[in-house]
């Protein structure tokens, strides 16, 4: 059975579920620390990490911890970064055009997204949310002349502990399906790469909420990244 079929058979007890999970789920929150700032020696880099929660850096210690945090400590080496966090909790793609097109312009060479977690949950379609989605590549092409986009994909929300079955299977399929989808997308655009957040199934990379990555998830997260970006700016 399809999740599209499923949706409509178990709906009710899906939205039940969801509800419990949203009050069970202990919230944690985004570490402190600063979200734009200059570093490193080498060839000039300017980079925007845009996105949820997960980008924001929840599930982390720290900002150190984060993926921001660990993403600037290892290309500083390499180059003299201007970075800047744009992440909140509860971002939605939708939330983050919103907040985009309030923002003053500014150039960056590269772009990391973390978006679709909070859309999957929200029981959007997913070819609305694939035209938000190239919306948003557009908007920050156009107006903050991002010369790559490095899109995350969705994490394996089939694997996360923190969701009970039939929950878990079904925001999986979904999740499964946004990431196809978005791969496929992505595949036509020369200037766009995708990163695949299903990279392990360990949950010791996961936090305690069992939603969002540790410590050890944004660190492999982050590395991941880092050589994307290293390659892309050779």
């Amino acid at each position: 059975m399809g999740y599209q079929v499923a949706t409509a058979a178990i709906g009710p007890l899906l939205y039940l579920q969801g509800r419990a999970v949203r009050r069970a789920i202990p919230v944690l929150p985004e570490p402190d620390g600063a979200r734009t700032g200059q570093t490193g020696e080498g060839a000039p880099l300017r980079l925007l990490i845009l996105g949820d929660s997960a980008a924001a850096g929840v599930g982390a210690h720290s900002m150190q911890e984060s993926l921001t945090g660990q993403l600037v400590n290892q290309l500083s080496a390499s180059y003299s970064m201007h970075w800047r966090l744009d992440a909140r909790t509860g971002a939605t793609t939708e939330s983050t055009l919103q907040l985009l097109s309030e923002r003053a312009t500014e150039k960056f060479d590269v772009c990391l997204t973390s978006l679709g977690v909070n859309d999957v949950t929200s029981g959007i379609g997913v070819n609305r949310w694939l035209a938000q989605q190239l919306q948003l590549r557009q908007l920050l092409r156009k107006i903050f002349s991002v010369n790559h986009l490095i899109i995350c994909g969705l994490p394996p929300m089939h694997s996360f502990p923190a969701l009970p079955q039939p929950l878990r299977w079904w925001l999986g399929a979904r999740a499964t399906d946004f990431d196809m989808r978005l791969q496929q997308a992505l595949s036509k655009e020369s200037d766009a790469s995708f990163l695949s957040l299903r990279f392990s199934l360990d949950r010791s990379l996961m936090a305690r909420d069992g939603f969002h990555p540790g410590p050890k998830g944004h660190r492999e997260w982050a590395s991941i990244a880092a050589s994307m970006i290293k390659k892309i700016a050779a």
